[in-house]
């Protein structure tokens, strides 16, 4: 044989393994297909319904879900202003109080020193001229039972030292 009739019957056979080939990849594809449409099919049958429902449900809903955002989007804004407003209050009334207590701190600060302006006044007009005299009246009243008592006792004779009187 010669080297032609080799090639020819070589490349015949390579046809053939290549023909081989493409009927299965169509016998492949035509399965793969087929298993396609019936996936296609069964989900225009169970999925679609259920997508064209919840489409439906979300226009009929939409107008709903729209008007609850925007009531949501007011009530946002006035928490927000009432607690701004809340915040101002509270601040006010602090401030106030601050105040207050500053004032009431004052107020007995200069009670306290009135007092205290009031003690030493009365100390020095009352109580040392009192003490002064209640001093002088001990000194007279002592002078005068000194006295008193000299004249009993050279009276009755009898003289008694003046730290044996007490026991």
């Amino acid at each position: 044989m010669d080297n032609l009739t080799i090639f020819i019957a070589v490349t015949a056979a390579a046809v053939v393994i290549q023909a081989g080939i493409l009927v299965a990849m169509y016998l492949a594809v035509r399965q793969t297909s087929a298993r396609m449409e019936a996936l296609a099919a069964e989900f225009k049958t169970k999925a679609l319904p259920a997508v064209e429902t919840a489409h439906s449900m979300m226009v009929e809903l939409r107008p709903q879900i729209e008007n609850l955002l925007t009531n949501v989007s007011d009530v946002s804004t006035l928490m927000h202003n009432q607690m701004e407003r809340l915040d101002a209050t509270l601040s006010d009334v602090i401030d106030r109080t601050r105040l207050q207590v500053i004032r009431v701190d004052e107020l007995l600060n200069r009670t306290l020193d009135r007092v205290e302006q009031t003690t030493e006044l009365v100390q020095k007009t009352v109580v040392s001229p009192v003490r002064q005299f209640s001093g002088l009246v001990r000194g007279v009243t002592a002078g005068v039972e000194f006295l008193l008592g000299a004249r009993r006792r050279h009276r009755d004779g009898v003289t008694v030292p003046q730290d044996e009187m007490f026991i």
